[in-house]
């Protein structure tokens, strides 16, 4: 099943309506909850079978989906930030035992395209204490921990596959975990640029768009990598197909009834749409126009979460 979506939850649900599933889908559990304006959704793939059913590795997979990320009072902002910081830190505790293991924080994705700028934006905001942790000890707390940062670019402007610069560089810090933060695609308009993925199972960069790399992954590198995300964008064939549903509820609500847009409507049209689409080159990737503050916003709360939790 052709997903094209980073977000495991989405898989979960796209594979459930697919099959036509009551019952959760074996290898799986899943889990909601109420977090203030945040509504937190846990998935856990527990084996193999859970692995083929989504298409990703078994561990965690948290979302923490928002209602808004702009214009927000102080007081919201902080919640939001501490709820970001309790689910990275449910995971990073498992890693990070002692103020002596370290932690790499890095952020993948082009700085050079907004839509995918979101790791580069929260580099410029995680507080590093390594270098003062190891030069100037006297002006940190005992307990502080030593936290290091850096934004790999990517291949096309290096040459270099991101996951070679990043070995580079754990062989020589040797950190005890690695937060990677990257842009995600979605197969949810509603999800853009409003929800956070966070899971314990790496990140292989360009999954969702169809342009894989090699993976920022445990397998890869030697140690556990922590995966933040927010999609920034989706395709085309994903708004037309939610703008069908939208335009068939229309119809629904003025004829009251019809047995065949009921039909249409329980059906997911994204790979007929997309079929429509490819021959003309017309199924482009599509963020929004305020693509830049929304991407400026959620680094802030990501990288203030990362904070508080390492």
């Amino acid at each position: 099943m052709q997903f094209r979506t980073d977000m495991a939850d989405e898989r979960r649900d796209l594979y459930r309506k697919a099959n036509k599933l009551e019952d959760e889908i074996s290898g799986l559990e899943c889990e909601e909850e109420k977090k203030g304006e945040a509504k937190i959704t846990r998935v856990k793939i527990l084996n193999e079978a859970g692995e083929q059913a989504l298409g990703k590795k078994k561990g965690t997979y948290i979302t923490i989906d928002l209602k808004k990320v702009s214009n927000l009072k102080d007081e919201e902002r902080e919640k939001l930030e501490d709820v970001i910081s309790e689910e990275i830190s449910s995971l990073s505790s498992k890693y990070l035992k002692s103020p002596e293991d370290e932690a790499l924080v890095v952020g993948l994705g082009n700085n050079d395209l907004v839509c995918d700028s979101l790791g580069s934006k929260v580099i410029e905001n995680i507080e590093v204490t390594r270098h003062i942790k190891k030069y100037y000890p006297q002006f940190l707390r005992k307990d502080a921990r030593g936290i290091s940062s850096f934004a790999p670019s990517v291949m096309g402007k290096t040459g270099i596959e991101t996951l070679e610069i990043i070995q580079g560089i754990v062989n020589k810090i040797k950190p005890k975990l690695i937060v990677a933060i990257d842009s995600l695609a979605s197969r949810s308009i509603e999800r853009v640029n409003k929800s956070i993925q966070i899971s314990d199972t790496g990140i292989i960069p360009g999954g969702g768009v169809g342009n894989q790399r090699m993976g920022i992954t445990y397998e890869n590198l030697g140690i556990p990598v922590i995966s933040i995300g927010v999609p920034t964008c989706v395709e085309t064939a994903v708004i037309v197909n939610e703008s069908l549903n939208l335009f068939i509820e229309k119809l629904q609500d003025e004829a009251k009834s019809n047995s065949y847009l009921n039909e249409l409507k329980e059906e997911d049209n994204y790979d007929e749409i997309k079929e429509a689409l490819n021959p003309y080159d017309y199924n482009l990737v599509v963020t929004p126009k305020e693509v830049d503050e929304l991407t400026g916003d959620l680094a802030k709360l990501i990288s203030n979460g990362i904070n508080f939790a390492l």
